[in-house]
């Protein structure tokens, strides 16, 4: 006689599980609201009619708010993927859903998604039905697990590197696709734009230098939608198959994890940008995939009529992240990614929006999914990196309620850009930035922040490139259909007298390599923990376009013949990164405090409307590191310093932003001692000076000699 889980299915796990010691699988589905669930299964030669319907009785097949079933693999039969159909209530209940049984219905909880040949976007909008062309869950099969190797622990490296990164953490955030999809990546052509295709690049990245990768959304989406960057999921739970080399679409997974377990074995940690905000479906308008028709009013957050979408997030949805259903979700996928695919942590996108209570207003306070995914033991060592604002919510900093996360630093992104431009009365603004954010992430004892937890950044991808940020005054979003209304136009930039980049006069071309050294140079002397974008070390464009989401083409993609053609700009981006590891003195995990003195020209800073320039000699004792002596001059003219510490043979100069490669950045063993404690810091230049060891050995933490190996 069967078990009664035999027999009626379980409610856990939720999505459909392939049972090997039973030869069968278990499907589960939760729907608050609805009145009947038929799971519908396919073969692959059909994908218009399911080759078995199963309808679910209530009475057999439900527990709770959660649809089950088993099935025994014969009953399956030659079915290869699977899906719902799902009705619901009549009369008022109905104006809060979108319950349609006609709709053919993805599982939220689907490890893999066949899109079918005729599928497309526009055949889910509207009632009626989609069969056939909309994306279905592909069935679990009895693959042999994934081969971790000495990474079989996801919280052990296996001797490789088995820490996470502290004061040499080196973010760099990276679109799968754009990073290798160009003929000149160097990638084989059959990886180009893939997961492969990154593995292709470690020894790049190594030698660069970086010890962390932030990709850009890697969930599955849309391919219909026209969302190049990926910031409209359509699934939680499966990779974005177009990221993937192979064209099967269980592949993907194992892919992603090669790609894992390979960087890192090279020592790089792998952080994923996600979105739990919002999904594809968009509006009421968008398309009706999965969540929408599965449960309405659970999943998405409604006003107070019930009948019309909140859009908090700018995007037509705003999924409902405190209801314990869609929390689950949230909580469950983060457990996959960390436990199946071994990543090191996540950014969460517009994470200010899991501070939302179930009815949409704003909790500060103890919002139950920050709270849970703060009080997991599975995130003990896993970074948390929160986007701490949306459209409708400003919470950077103290205002975010999950203390312990660290988070993206938008303040540090506007000031650096602002002073380095020579705005007025930004020396201050700077000073505070270089010292951690302690106005953000204050260290009293209430709040006890760290200075870590400030991801400091200049660029990313939301807004100009780098080198877009000293080239173009204004946007050119023409290409992205939007009459270029998209976009920011708070750009902070400075085109140093030339508009683009058509040909450009020789002084400005110099103007701007310096403006770039400059903003790297703060980046890498500032404390908290820098992150910069991919194709900004050799001077990447994207034609002034600071909102290229729609760009799958070479606007977006990196163009790596720049990399020969400004090899200046990367050997400095390399060398800078190796200054900054060598020197745990620069990135602590409290703020500098005492070790840290101020000083301006000549005497004290000048925190005057007019100042543009700064100083500070930063003590390394403490971290049994070397003291350093920094001069900013964002004036338009030259500047003379005063060095106000030490003796004039004690300093050594190890940068100057105004100089010509290799000067400007000067290697292991050819240092300048100086010849005077006055040093005239050019217009809008940077010079680092490094005070000498005061013998063999006696600075434990000093690695100068690194500089320019690419193994660090």
């Amino acid at each position: 006689m069967a078990t009664w889980s035999q027999a009626e299915g379980l409610p856990q796990p939720l999505g459909a599980t392939w049972l090997q010691e039973e030869d069968s699988y278990n499907f589960s589905l939760c729907s608050r609201h609805a009145t009947g669930v038929t799971l519908l299964l396919y073969a692959a030669r059909d994908l218009v009619n399911p080759v078995l319907r199963v309808p679910l009785n209530y009475l057999i097949h439900k527990s709770g708010r959660i649809w089950h079933c088993r099935l025994a693999a014969d009953e399956v039969a030659d079915a290869s993927y699977y899906a719902y159909s799902v009705e619901g209530p009549s009369g008022a209940l109905r104006e809060s859903h979108f319950f349609d049984p006609d709709k053919v219905l993805l599982d939220p909880y689907a490890r893999s998604i066949f899109f079918p040949p005729d599928f497309r976007r526009s055949a889910s909008i509207g009632r009626g039905s989609n069969t056939g062309r909309t994306p279905v869950g592909a069935l679990p099969v009895n693959i042999p697990a994934f081969d971790w190797g000495d990474q079989s622990n996801p919280f052990d490296w296996g001797g490789e590197s088995n820490y996470r990164h502290t004061s040499d953490t080196i973010i760099y955030e990276m679109h799968v696709r754009g990073f290798t999809n160009r003929g000149n990546s160097g990638v084989s052509p059959d990886k180009r734009g893939t997961f492969a295709g990154v593995v292709e690049k470690i020894p790049y990245l190594k030698e660069l230098g970086v010890t962390a990768l932030e990709l850009m959304p890697v969930f599955q989406y849309d391919p219909d939608e026209g969302n190049y960057w990926g910031y409209m999921p359509l699934s939680f739970f499966s990779p974005h198959q177009g990221y993937a080399a192979s064209s099967h679409a269980a592949e993907a997974a194992a892919e992603f994890k090669a790609m894992v377990k390979e960087l890192h074995r090279a020592g790089i940690e792998v952080i994923l940008d996600v979105v739990y905000n919002h999904t594809t479906e968009a509006g009421a308008d968008g398309p009706t995939y999965s969540y929408r028709a599965i449960c309405n009013s659970t999943y998405y957050l409604l006003d107070e009529s019930m009948t019309h979408y909140r859009n908090d997030t700018g995007t037509g949805n705003v999924l409902r992240s405190a209801h314990p259903t869609v929390r689950k979700m949230i909580i469950d996928s983060l457990r996959f990614w960390v436990l199946e695919m071994h990543v090191d942590g996540f950014r969460f996108d517009l994470a200010s929006i899991f501070s939302r209570n179930i009815d949409g207003s704003i909790n500060l306070e103890d919002p139950p999914l920050i709270s849970e995914i703060s009080g997991g033991a599975e995130y003990a060592n896993v970074r948390l990196i929160a986007e701490a604002w949306d459209p409708a919510s400003y919470e950077l900093g103290r205002s975010f309620p999950g203390q312990t996360w660290s988070q993206w630093n938008g303040r540090f992104r506007d000031d650096v850009r602002a002073f380095v431009k020579s705005d007025a009365g930004k020396v201050g603004d700077l000073m505070t930035r270089l010292y951690g954010s302690s106005d953000l992430f204050p260290d009293d004892l209430d709040n006890a922040y760290h200075s870590a937890q400030s991801i400091n950044y200049v660029t990313s991808h939301d807004g100009f490139c780098l080198y877009d940020l000293v080239a173009y005054n204004d946007k050119h979003n023409l290409a992205n259909g939007q009459n270029n209304t998209d976009g920011t136009d708070n750009n902070l930039s400075w085109n140093c007298g030339w508009e683009g980049d058509e040909n450009v006069p020789a002084e400005v071309m110099r103007l701007r390599k310096q403006q770039i050294k400059n903003f790297f140079t703060i980046l890498m002397v500032s404390n908290g923990t820098p992150m910069f974008c991919a194709g900004d070390e050799f001077m990447n464009t994207q034609r002034g376009n600071n909102n290229p989401w729609n760009q799958d083409n070479g606007t977006t993609w990196l163009d790596w013949d720049l990399l020969e053609k400004n090899s200046d700009m990367f050997r400095f981006f390399k060398g800078m990164i190796a200054f900054r590891k060598a020197h745990p003195s620069l990135a602590r995990s409290r703020f500098w405090r005492e070790d840290v003195n101020w000083y301006g020209v000549n005497g004290s800073v000048d925190l005057g409307n007019l100042s543009h320039s700064l100083a500070f000699c930063l003590h390394g004792g403490s971290q049994q590191d070397r003291d350093m002596y920094v001069m900013i001059n964002a004036y338009w003219e030259d500047l003379t310093f005063q060095i106000q510490e030490g003796a004039m043979s004690g300093w050594m100069r190890v940068a100057d932003t105004s100089m010509p490669s290799p000067l400007d950045l000067l290697e292991s063993g050819k240092e300048e001692t100086l010849e005077s404690m006055s040093y005239k810091v050019k217009a809008r230049s940077i010079v680092v000076l490094l005070k000498k060891p005061v013998s063999v050995g006696a600075i434990k933490n000093d690695k100068q000699n690194s500089y320019f190996d690419a193994s660090t």
